[in-house]
């Protein structure tokens, strides 16, 4: 602590000099530097005092859970209709850099993105035969020529179309990986939770086509690797479970689950990790792991993701074939898995946070640091002020990927106690305060580590170095 406590003395500023040094914001940095982002200014309209459920979005009698909750009263959804919400700047920022992660994920094991169309030929889900079997659930729409669409929930019959339209597709350029993220569509009867089981959602869903079944397993166990290493890097306490096929089809699946009371999901599972299954999987009462004979252990969990062995369940239907090595058409063996983009972050907050405080994955909190000046009108105001701001300048100047990722807090008008409160309850991993040692020679900040509960009173030199260690995507 002594080394980051170095000395770090001041020129001496009149009154006058320490004015003209603030007017160059706290809109702006001075020449060259980035803007100060200021918390006024942002579009997160928050309802922090909201006391248990009274004005929250919700039907009477209807149980909102943690995550809504506390979505809601941090201005990051708002209701539009039932199961569907707009998402708010800061969540825009969480879901771009979730994103990043899994594209970075997606790609190391030869993902390519594309973009489909989220309307769907009624032609195609009837070749397969989900047009059907899927029932309510499809939204399903006409255009002016009577001609049918769905609102895609998920797209391996258009995906596979795709891939069966380039009929001179090859062997050697297979496995064929490719992936989107989209707005997907499905006909909740009941939505609830928020972003838990809403009817309009984002997800990363791929699609693979391999040449033989010993590739597509291999692909399967790929994908499968790059999913545990997405969720270690989210610090998400995540099991795999062995799970029905349900209406997507094919021999094998697993879901990816955060164990958590509000899921809809019941598991079992080894003490000792040898078997996990969703208990819809099991034929009877099974008591015991099939492996070491231990005693399962019950608990209900949230799915953020799922795999699926297809086979050539869908390539049959629309011919994706490729030419084998001795130049015969062949039909693909294919797999499809998903991802939860909103359902992940809405996840994350109600396995990570407490009751009355959001905890991010820290890697995809919306901003990483929040910086507190004095309260006006307080000893501490002007000087404070004015070195906080230069913190903020000289950070962002040094760590640049941080720069639009660090708020100051300008509700001058309400105590620091009052602004690190809200902080607190907003889940910014770091805040730093301009606090009473702030005048000190050399003047000390106060840190707070938000998802540790440490504090520590650095200098400049120490906030950055301390900053220096936060990753974002």
């Amino acid at each position: 602590m002594a080394g980051l406590l170095r000395r770090w003395r001041l020129p001496a500023r009149t009154a006058g000099l320490l004015r003209r040094w603030r007017s160059c914001g706290p809109r702006h940095g001075g020449p060259g530097r980035a803007r100060r982002l200021l918390l006024s200014q942002l579009f997160q309209p928050l309802n922090l005092q909201v006391g248990g459920e009274a004005g929250l979005e919700g039907r009477p009698g209807e149980p909102l859970c943690r995550s809504q909750k506390l979505m809601l009263q941090g201005g990051l959804i708002h209701p539009a209709s039932p199961g569907c919400y707009y998402y708010l700047p800061p969540t825009v920022r969480a879901m771009e850099k979730l994103v990043k992660v899994m594209d970075e994920e997606m790609q190391a094991v030869g993902g390519q993105k594309l973009n489909m169309p989220s309307l769907s030929s009624a032609e195609l889900w009837r070749a397969s035969g989900r047009w059907e079997q899927m029932g309510p659930e499809l939204f399903r729409l006409a255009d002016r020529h009577g001609k049918r669409y769905c609102l895609g929930p998920t797209h391996e019959e258009a995906v596979t179309e795709l891939v069966a339209a380039h009929s001179n597709l090859s062997y050697k350029q297979l496995p064929l990986r490719l992936y989107q993220v989209t707005r997907k569509f499905r006909d909740e009867p009941k939505p609830r939770f928020g972003l838990l089981r809403g009817r309009e959602f984002y997800m990363k869903d791929m699609y693979t086509f391999d040449a033989s079944e010993e590739a597509a397993w291999q692909t399967y166990d790929l994908v499968c690797d790059a999913y545990r290493s997405l969720f270690d890097r989210l610090g998400l306490p995540f099991v795999k479970v062995r799970a029905a096929t349900g209406s997507i089809g094919g021999t094998m699946s697993h879901e990816f689950q955060l164990p958590a009371d509000v899921g809809e999901d019941r598991l079992v599972l080894c003490p000792d990790g040898h078997f996990a299954a969703n208990v819809e999987t099991l034929n009877g009462e099974q008591t015991s792991c099939p492996t070491c004979r231990e005693k399962l252990t019950q608990t209900r969990g949230i799915e953020v993701g799922h795999t699926f062995y297809l086979g050539t369940k869908y390539s049959s239907v629309s011919n994706a074939v490729f030419l084998s090595p001795e130049n015969k058409p062949q039909l693909a063996e294919m797999g499809c898995y998903g991802l939860g983009v909103t359902r992940i972050l809405a996840a994350s907050i109600e396995v990570l946070s407490k009751e009355d405080s959001i905890r991010w994955p820290s890697l995809i909190a919306p901003y990483q640091v929040c910086f507190i000046p004095p309260k006006k009108g307080s000893k501490e105001e002007e000087e404070g002020a004015a070195l906080l701001e230069r913190v903020y300048d000289d950070l962002t100047e040094a760590l640049p990927h941080l720069a639009g990722d660090s708020v100051l807090d300008d509700r001058t008008q309400l105590t620091i106690g009052k602004r690190l409160k809200d902080a607190n309850k907003l889940g910014y991993p770091y805040v730093v305060i301009a606090g009473k040692r702030v005048c000190e020679d050399p003047p000390v900040f106060e840190v707070w580590n938000q998802n540790t509960g440490e504090v520590l009173f650095l200098t400049k030199e120490g906030v950055i170095e301390l900053m220096s260690k936060v990753q974002v995507p």
